[in-house]
């Protein structure tokens, strides 16, 4: 029973991979799997083989890169007033084209409205659109569909 062998091997890799975190071991522990699973149908040992090394060379060739570069980028995470930008707010005078005063995270924000022909009245809720500067432009809650 070949295969057995096999899973045996895909198992000590894949510990290997779990101490080392290289992405290697694990995808020869994967390249392992594809041999099991030739051997389970009943091909010759040589098959069994080759299926192992084409699998593990992919696997090491073209998959690790791509996975390396993908953890390699930076999360993408909103800091600073760009965090602010999505968040609910309340009217705290009356806010304008030119103007006005919201409570945003606990912060009183200077704020002006995104359609400059509109008048946003005190207590109503606020969508921060986009922050520029220290402004916060606003559109009102109830008017977003």
């Amino acid at each position: 029973m070949p295969w057995i062998a096999w899973l045996i091997l895909a198992a000590a890799l894949g510990v290997a991979e779990f101490f080392t975190l290289t992405l290697a071991f694990g995808l020869l522990a994967a390249a392992a799997v594809v041999a099991a699973v030739v051997a389970g149908i009943g091909a010759p040992f040589l098959l069994q083989v080759l299926a192992f090394a084409v699998t593990g060379a992919v696997g090491l060739l073209v998959v690790r890169p791509i996975a390396r570069r993908h953890m390699a980028q930076p999360p993408v995470v909103s800091e600073g007033s760009d965090a602010l930008v999505g968040k609910k707010a309340v009217v705290v005078k009356e806010v304008t084209a030119s103007g006005g005063l919201i409570k945003l995270s606990g912060e009183e924000w200077t704020a002006r409205a995104l359609d400059e022909y509109q008048s946003i009245p005190v207590g109503t809720l606020v969508d921060v659109m986009e922050i520029d500067g220290a402004t916060a432009v606003v559109y009102p809650r109830e008017l977003l569909p």
